[in-house]
């Protein structure tokens, strides 16, 4: 069975990120897995609850058997639901248990770049896409949980840009989703519309010839990741699937500024493939 790596700091928005990762585990038939990084081995963050009669504290250990109790109800994937708590920087953890665990997915929340960069979730999200193994689908704070009947496929003049297809099929396949491929660009350079229209017309043809149900559309603006997830926002799309590096840059190295933009502002949740991800 295919692995989802679900990391949680215990915020709203990292149970909210595993009540997506759930779904999507039900649907490609996944095992999940909460993972849960400490700074040290003698490091517990101390949870103060208020009970009936008095206040009592619960440990990192117990949060996470409660997170597992709480939602195995709503996994049907009939594979491992279970939770893992490791010692280390939280991104490189994450990140090395991914490769262990040969996950198909990170699912994370992120807190965005307004205010929360201290948050373990918003302070690791960017570092995780650089450097994770696989897949990385990031969901901003407050969105809520649907059924995802599309996806958006961005292509832009980069030959990289194709390198997302191949997962992106698999995953609308699964998801019963059709995919947007939508080409961007902020030019009217005629070599570039060609390159586009050759990039696109590849994309269209691979996810029909997979089964893939898909709308083809051209943009153009000053601003290919504004104008990715404003198209996204307006068509109700449930993902949007970029390429998060250039072709041959190793997995460690940061990703593009476009990537990073979708990461932190895209109200639509960004699912980062590196290109030399293979399925």
């Amino acid at each position: 069975m295919k692995n989802i790596l679900v990391p949680v700091d215990f915020s709203k928005d990292s149970v909210n990120a595993l009540e997506h990762g759930i779904g999507i585990a039900n649907k490609v038939k996944a095992n999940i897995r909460i993972i849960h990084v400490r700074k040290n081995k003698n490091y517990d963050t101390p949870f103060i609850l208020k009970g009936k009669d008095n206040e009592y504290g619960k440990t990192v250990n117990d949060f996470c058997n409660e997170l597992v109790q709480k939602f195995k109800s709503k996994y049907k994937g009939k594979g491992n639901f279970d939770y893992l708590i490791r010692v280390g920087k939280v991104h490189d953890i994450i990140a090395e248990q991914a490769e262990l665990d040969k996950a198909f997915m990170i699912v994370m929340g992120t807190h965005g770049v307004s205010g929360f960069e201290e948050l373990w979730l918003g302070s690791n999200a960017y570092k995780v896409v650089s450097k994770a193994p696989c897949p990385v689908l990031t969901i901003r704070n407050g969105y809520k949980k649907r059924k995802i009947n599309k996806i958006v496929l961005p292509v832009d003049a980069r030959r990289e840009t194709r390198m997302k297809v191949p997962y992106t099929a698999e995953l609308a396949l699964a998801l019963k989703a059709e995919v947007h491929v939508v080409s961007v660009r902020t030019t009217n350079r005629s070599d570039i519309e060609k390159r586009l229209n050759n990039y696109a017309s590849q994309a269209e043809d691979f996810l029909k010839n997979k089964g893939v149900k898909v709308v083809k559309e051209d943009l153009k603006g000053s601003n290919i990741a504004e104008m990715t997830y404003t198209y996204a926002v307006h068509q109700d799309a449930g993902v949007i699937a970029i390429v998060s590096n250039e072709r041959g840059a190793p997995v460690t190295m940061p990703i593009s500024s476009t990537a990073q933009q979708m990461v932190n502002h895209s109200p639509i949740p960004v699912l980062s493939i590196h290109p030399n991800y293979e399925n």
